[in-house]
């Protein structure tokens, strides 16, 4: 189940309000159970602001990285580790999301020769095992779009601003 996603978003802009109304009170609902990261995004007035630079909306993939992790107790055991790093919006810094342990992850994308496009639109929720789910929506060419699903222990997020850009707006909420 989705809450501010394509489906949701392309409605008109009562739905908009109501689905973001919607989404807001079930982060609320669920606090205790979201993951620190996750929580702070999904619960900040910046992170869905597209005028925000820290915002990832129409933000470019610059690379994603996916490691296995060895624990430090024992070489054997091992978990998958994943790391975005964006291009922002507005070309003056980089935004990189972590996913220390992933429990799962889908990336779809149909019609890769260009790319995924832009970061379109994501949201955070909780899955039945109580782990953060990303899912994330990347424009392409229509009925081209893709789709990341990423399952995971939290989310950290960072912004590192491009030497010689204006810094991102760090407004504070």
């Amino acid at each position: 189940m989705s809450f501010i996603l394509a489906n949701e978003r392309d409605e008109g802009p009562s739905e908009v309000v109501a689905a973001f109304a919607k989404y807001r009170r079930y982060v609320e609902e669920h606090r205790v159970r979201f993951p620190t990261g996750a929580y702070e995004l999904a619960s900040s007035n910046w992170y869905f602001n597209f005028n925000d630079h820290r915002c990832p909306h129409d933000s470019w993939l610059e690379s994603l990285t996916m490691s296995e992790v060895r624990s430090a107790t024992n070489a054997a055991e091992r978990h998958c580790a994943i790391r975005l790093r964006l291009l922002g919006a507005y070309h003056d810094c980089f935004i990189e999301l972590h996913y220390p342990i992933v429990y799962s992850y889908q990336l779809e994308n149909s019609a890769s020769l260009r790319g995924n496009g832009d970061w379109r639109y994501d949201e955070f929720r909780l899955s039945d095992a109580g782990h953060l789910v990303h899912e994330i929506e990347w424009a392409g060419a229509p009925g081209k779009e893709a789709r990341w699903l990423i399952e995971a222990s939290d989310v950290q997020f960072r912004v590192l601003p491009i030497e010689g850009a204006h810094a991102p707006e760090s407004r504070p909420e």
